[in-house]
């Protein structure tokens, strides 16, 4: 079978090339960064929890398992790498642990909020 998708340029613009390698050279950490986010996003559970929690501020596992119609086990999985990722910061409040969207991250999935009409 012949490969069609074969590139044929006629000519190579080294300009933009190294340009544009430089560029993409400097920028690695952020790539590395939005792609664990997205990546960990990727999940419909843990973009539910990040909807839940831009949407209310603080939650504890168990009213969000209860929302999800989930048991806590799976639920506390997810808010843990999540943590991890550092997307999620958690505070004892008594015998209760809430979780919360770190100042870090808060910003930038205002993004996700807005596609959601979070106020």
């Amino acid at each position: 079978m012949k490969d069609e998708t074969t590139c044929l340029r006629l000519e190579v613009n080294e300009a933009l090339i190294n340009k544009e390698r430089t560029i993409i050279s400097k920028l690695d950490e952020v790539f590395s960064k939005e792609a664990k986010l997205y990546s960990l996003l990727g999940s419909e559970v843990r973009l539910k929890i990040v909807y839940l929690l831009l949407k209310y501020e603080k939650m504890c596992v168990c009213d969000i398992s209860d929302i999800l119609k989930m048991k806590q086990s799976p639920v506390s999985q997810h808010l843990r790498k999540l943590k991890d990722a550092s997307i999620l910061i958690s505070k004892r409040e008594g015998l209760l642990i809430n979780y919360y969207i770190s100042k870090e991250y808060k910003e930038e999935l205002q993004n996700i909020g807005n596609v959601f009409n979070i106020n």
